[in-house]
């Protein structure tokens, strides 16, 4: 994922009130001299910029203090502009033209090592510690001189941490002896939207490569001693860095920097910047990151970083990341994976209220469930279906083609749309018109399927199909299936009512609906599993703390009320929107969806008291706590968390909502030790003879 963005577009966007330089077209550069002492805190910054325009407006972070500013040696003064939130804004009355130096520092606020994975997706403020310094591009810590710009930052880290910024290396001064700092000069050359700051405890490993076209490429890894220490796991990373900026240079076209850095962060974070990913430390272990997660960081390199986002326009780069990363790679393993997550997607989009069907093109950055459920899943479909829809070598030659037009600049959806239909040498604009500005998707449907002549082994048959409006122009696949003998057609379906004829080598018993989920679109709850996003993005969620309907602890007493604390504390952190708490009724209710949570016997028979089994048949046995999602045709949506104690209850806070596409989960503590999704086959409509 690119860093968190929101913040910076707000910053930009009032900035454009501030100053007439965030619109200068000119080129822009910004030198930094920074002085960082993570133990106290302390940040001093020199920055040097030329001022495009008469008058420069910039922000700082409230903990910065502004103490000097001059313009080609002339002292000037410096007044306050106004304040958002913890942002303070500064004016400076420079002449168009001049070199302009600002002198600024104060003390940070402290590392807050708390921030769960949705609290790092909205602003932060720069923080800094001995565990860790994170100054993020959006937090006010440096002035901005143009929307994009150029820069280079000279570091001195007291301590002697290393630190480092995005961009190429260019002098790196370890401390030779303690009470030295730590001294290094970045350089970035082309345009940027920010500059993000990391210092840490780290320990540095370093490879040096080539790239195909002969130049150096360094690679580095930033761990934690304990994390380092681990044996060959550094290496491991360096090893599949290289893996993968080889197969997408390959793929997309030479990789566009020279170095690329796995910096340990001690905040749950998986941010992609140039040069390199900011991934938090707890993970960096899991298997999965280096199978997925680090492709995914290292193409944002290309589409994001490369090729940077026309946000006003909407963002493309995370949808096709996840189709050229995460997919390809499920791709690769089999068939039945990429289905898998396809399935994902899709389940993902369902479990949205009606609500939260935003457009594509309305996405931005991802910061809540509904969000990457759009931005993510809705767009990696998108690319998905353009395969199918023009081919796997034109899809290849657009990507080359995109990425050559429009390196180191600022791309939309149209560039995207361009490139292609080059590549596919035709128009494209009602595929990418419907998709993009059409919110939610199509639900297709089969109202009746009816054999109307039969030859010999073959049979021609009549499909009626509907979709309810917006209505899509859809490439929609059938399957017709007798036995084991299958046969697919492709049929435009652009209506909200038709007939269609097809042909088969056989006698059809049933006709199927795009059973491999190849299309973008609402599936029948057939197809359908309950899955625990469904509560996470709920408009309306509600709670039963099932301990709390004794009388006896109805006070808040005793272990019902520890019970109570701590489902609360839960669903505080599972929840996007706080629920309403409700009594047993709310079990059989119409409403929102409904999430139940006790100690083991209090939930077993608050779910008899509704008429429900204690638990599923299918969910493995044991564990400190249970969690499941009840499948039924009637009653509210419901889930259910059985816990062995209150602090099972806690110990799942922070777990819990990462697992959102899941229908169950069995916990050990904080540890998901099984988890699975219910059986969901979907149905073929039988042919009428």
């Amino acid at each position: 994922m690119l860093r968190a963005l929101l913040a910076g577009v707000l910053l930009a966007g009032w900035l454009a009130c501030l100053s007439p330089a965030e619109a200068a077209p000119v080129p822009a550069r910004l030198h930094l001299a920074v002085e960082l002492d993570p133990a106290r805190g302390e940040l001093q910054v020199e920055a040097v910029l030329r001022v495009p325009e008469a008058g420069y407006g910039f922000v700082l972070h409230e903990s910065l203090q502004p103490q000097a500013a001059s313009a080609d040696g002339r002292a000037l003064s410096l007044r306050a502009a106004g304040s958002r939130g913890s942002l303070r804004a500064w004016r400076v009355e420079a002449p168009a033209g001049a070199e302009l130096r600002l002198r600024y520092g104060g003390k940070l606020p402290a590392l807050e090592q708390a921030r769960d994975h949705r609290e790092v997706l909205k602003a932060m403020p720069p923080m800094a510690s001995p565990a860790g310094t994170f100054l993020a591009s959006g937090s006010g810590w440096y002035p901005r001189p143009a929307e994009l710009f150029a820069y280079e930052v000279d570091l001195v880290v007291r301590g002697g941490q290393p630190a480092l910024v995005a961009g190429r290396l260019a002098r790196e001064q370890p401390p030779a002896a303690a009470g030295e700092p730590y001294r290094a000069r970045f350089v970035f050359e082309h345009p940027a939207d920010g500059i993000d700051l990391m210092a840490g405890p780290w320990v540095v490993r370093e490879r040096l490569a080539s790239q195909a076209d002969g130049r150096a490429l360094r690679l580095r890894t930033y761990f934690p001693a304990a994390l380092d220490a681990e044996a060959g796991l550094a290496e491991a990373y360096l090893a599949d860095s290289q893996r993968y900026i080889e197969r997408y240079a390959g793929q997309v076209g030479a990789y566009p920097f020279t170095e690329f850095s796995v910096v340990a962060a001690p905040l749950p974070t998986g941010f992609g910047m140039p040069t390199l990913t900011y991934i938090g430390e707890q993970v960096l272990r899991l298997p999965f990151i280096r199978a997925s997660s680090l492709g995914h960081e290292v193409l944002h390199n290309w589409w994001g970083n490369g090729v940077l986002v026309d946000y006003a326009r909407g963002n493309w780069s995370e949808g096709l990341t996840t189709f050229m990363a995460d997919y390809a790679y499920k791709s690769e393993e089999s068939a039945a994976a990429a289905r898998e997550m396809r399935l994902g997607w899709l389940r993902d989009f369902a479990a949205l209220p009606a609500g939260a069907h935003a457009p594509l093109a309305d996405f931005r950055s991802r910061t809540h469930g509904a969000a990457a459920a759009v931005g993510y899943g809705k767009a990696a479909m998108v690319f998905v279906m353009l395969q199918d829809e023009i081919g796997e070598d034109a899809f290849a030659r657009g990507i080359r083609l995109f990425w050559a037009r429009e390196r180191f600049r600022t791309a939309g959806w149209d560039a995207l749309r361009a490139a292609f239909e080059e590549s596919a040498g035709r128009s494209l604009q009602g595929f990418f018109r419907q998709w993009l500005e059409l919110p939610g998707g199509p639900a297709p449907r089969i109202e009746r399927a009816r054999l109307i002549e039969q030859a010999g082994q073959g049979a021609r048959l009549r499909v009626v199909l509907t979709q309810p409006a917006p209505v899509h122009a859809l490439r929609l696949p059938l399957r017709l299936v007798a036995g084991d003998r299958v046969e697919t057609r492709i049929v435009e379906f652009a209506e909200g009512r038709a007939e269609v004829e097809l042909t088969a080598g056989f006698v059809p018993e049933g006709v199927a609906l795009d059973p491999e989920l190849r299309l973008w679109r609402l599936p029948e709850a057939a197809q359908l599993p309950p899955i625990l996003r469904q509560w996470i993005v709920a408009a309306a969620p509600r709670l039963v703390v099932a301990d709390a309907l004794e009388e006896a602890d109805a006070a808040g007493t005793g272990r019902g009320g520890e019970f109570a604390e701590a489902a609360q504390a839960l669903a505080g952190r599972l929840f996007e929107r706080p629920p309403a708490e409700e009594g047993l009724a709310a079990l059989t209710a119409e409403g929102g969806p409904v999430l139940l949570v006790g100690s083991v016997p209090a939930v077993a028979t608050a779910l008899d008291r509704a008429g429900l089994p204690a638990q599923p048949l299918d969910m493995p046995a044991g564990g400190t706590a249970r969690v499941w999602t009840v499948q039924r045709e009637a009653g509210p949506a419901l889930a259910v968390i059985a816990a062995a104690d209150p602090a099972a209850l806690r110990a799942l806070q922070r777990p819990l909502p990462h697992y959102g596409s899941q229908s169950w989960l069995v916990f050990d503590g904080a540890r998901a030790s099984a988890r699975g999704v219910w059986q969901a086959p979907g149905r073929s409509v039988a042919v009428e003879r």
